[in-house]
C-alpha cells in the first residue's frame, strides 16, 4: 500500500496525469487480496486483449472509454463503473483522455 494516502483524501481524477501518447499508473493498495489502481489514457491509448485470472471493476472518473469484454464492445463514461469477470478476454481503449480507477479482486486460494 502507498503510505502516502492512508488515511488521507484522495483527489482521484487528480492524482494521476494525462501525458500525450501515453498511459500513466498509480498503484494505491496492493495487496493478496487484490489492488487498487488509478489510470490515466490519453486520447487513443489503451490495454490491448488480455485473460486475467481476477475479476476487475472499473470506475471512471474522467472522459470515456471502450472496454471489450469477450467480443463485446461497451462504452463507458465519467461516473459509471463495469465488473469485467475473470478468464474472460477483455481490452480498453480511450476515446477521449481517460481517467479510471481498477480493482482487481484476486480468488481465495483453495
Amino acid at each position: 500500500m502507498s503510505e502516502e494516502y492512508v488515511g488521507k483524501v484522495i483527489d482521484a481524477a487528480n492524482t494521476v496525469n494525462y501525458q500525450d501518447g501515453s498511459v500513466v499508473s498509480k498503484t494505491l493498495i496492493d495487496k493478496g487480496v487484490g489492488t487498487v489502481t488509478l489510470f490515466a489514457f490519453a486520447e487513443g491509448q489503451g490495454l490491448s486483449e488480455h485473460i486475467s485470472p481476477y475479476d476487475a471493476m472499473v470506475q471512471v472518473i474522467d472522459g470515456s472509454g471502450s472496454i471489450t469484454i469477450d467480443g463485446e464492445e461497451i462504452t463507458v463514461n465519467t461516473g459509471e463503473m463495469i465488473i469485467m469477470p475473470a478468464m474472460k478476454p477483455h481490452a480498453l481503449m480511450a476515446k477521449v483522455p481517460f481517467k479510471m480507477i481498477l480493482t482487481m479482486i484476486r480468488p481465495p486460494k483453495e
